[in-house]
């Protein structure tokens, strides 16, 4: 908790570090205590739901164990799972806001939950980010080619290499992959690691990245059409400008601000939707840890996960529609008549 609250206020000051002081009215002031405010309240009726949601799961963390009613029950004492379950939600949340997520109860016998989700939660972030990079860089470089060539047989191959990277999971190309570069050329090895993070890295990147690269190459190409389109586009091309100049300092800049504002809520998707990726390859990320502790009933892991997806998900969320309302009035002045 101590984490994400430290996300929010850091990113809401580099928001407005780069707007001017006089620019820092009321208005927008306003404008970001209640996108807050709503956030906060989003937040805590996720946590909510999802404590219900875990306590009444069928099954339960200590079911399996061959225990007497006394054995049981000492051990149902240890966890405060004998306490009502209202008792047991206002534990929690005081435990959480001092950055103590419980211990793991039956997947990782008594170890902090904190360390178990930090550890994996880093590895998603770097899978997530290392996607993003490498889809961008190569969306861009394909969308842009595409909008340059439009109506022609390239673009129309880029758009369909578009379509089908977005219309296909990214756990499909993940089987692919292994299947081929693995299994059949063992190119690849079949499952992540420790001894060799980065290569054994590249099968779960590589099909992370071909959503990446579909989304931001669609975006590019339209953003950037309509950019060549546009009337002080037309006014550059008659002052005699070469081409060069044109696409490279006005198009290309114009053109890839709006796409820039996409990879946030993409970085997000990436590291909700990687749970089949990373089971396909072995990989200790969030995902997996997730499934394996819903597949032993370990309450506390259960909802550490899931409540920090939706925790990044809702701050993400969060910072590009504050940025937003600053850099753009409009849009602030809009929702707030909504």
């Amino acid at each position: 908790m101590k984490i994400i609250m430290n996300t929010i206020w850091f990113s809401l000051y580099c928001v407005c570090f780069f707007k001017e002081s006089e620019d820092m009215n009321k208005s927008t002031l306003k404008y970001i205590g209640k996108r807050l405010i709503i956030s906060a309240i989003t937040l805590f009726v996720i946590l909510v739901v999802l404590f219900l949601m875990v306590r009444f799961l069928p099954g339960s963390p200590i079911n399996n164990e061959k225990l007497s009613a006394a054995q049981r029950a000492v051990i149902e004492a240890k966890y405060g799972l004998d306490k009502p379950i209202f008792t047991q939600f206002v534990i929690y949340v005081k435990d959480m806001l001092t950055g103590n997520f419980g211990v793991s109860m039956n997947l990782y016998k008594d170890m902090p939950v904190a360390s178990l989700v930090g550890n994996a939660a880093k590895i998603s972030f770097l899978y997530g980010l290392a996607a993003v990079i490498i889809g961008t860089i190569i969306g861009m470089a394909l969308g842009v080619f595409a909008a340059l060539h439009r109506n022609s047989i390239w673009d129309t191959l880029a758009t369909a290499l578009s379509v089908i990277g977005v219309s296909i999971p990214s756990f499909v190309f993940a089987l692919l992959i292994l299947i081929f570069f693995a299994s059949y050329l063992r190119i690849l090895p079949t499952a992540y690691s420790s001894s060799q993070p980065i290569y054994s890295s590249i099968m779960p990147v590589a099909a992370l990245s071909t959503g990446v690269i579909a989304n931001v190459s669609r975006f590019t190409r339209t953003e950037m059409i309509e950019v060549l389109d546009s009337d002080y586009m037309i006014l550059a091309k008659a002052k005699g400008l070469d081409r060069k100049t044109l696409i490279f300092s006005h198009a290309l800049r114009n053109a890839l601000i709006p796409v820039i504002t996409i990879l946030g809520p993409i970085l997000v998707n990436l590291m909700t939707g990687t749970m089949v990726v990373e089971l396909l390859c072995s990989v200790p990320g969030l995902g997996k840890l997730l499934v394996n502790s819903i597949l032993s009933s370990d309450y506390n892991i259960i909802l550490a996960c899931a409540f920090l997806y939706a925790a990044m998900y809702i701050i993400m969320m969060l910072v590009i529609d504050i940025a937003y309302g600053i850099i753009d009035p409009r849009i602030r002045l809009g929702k707030d008549e909504g």
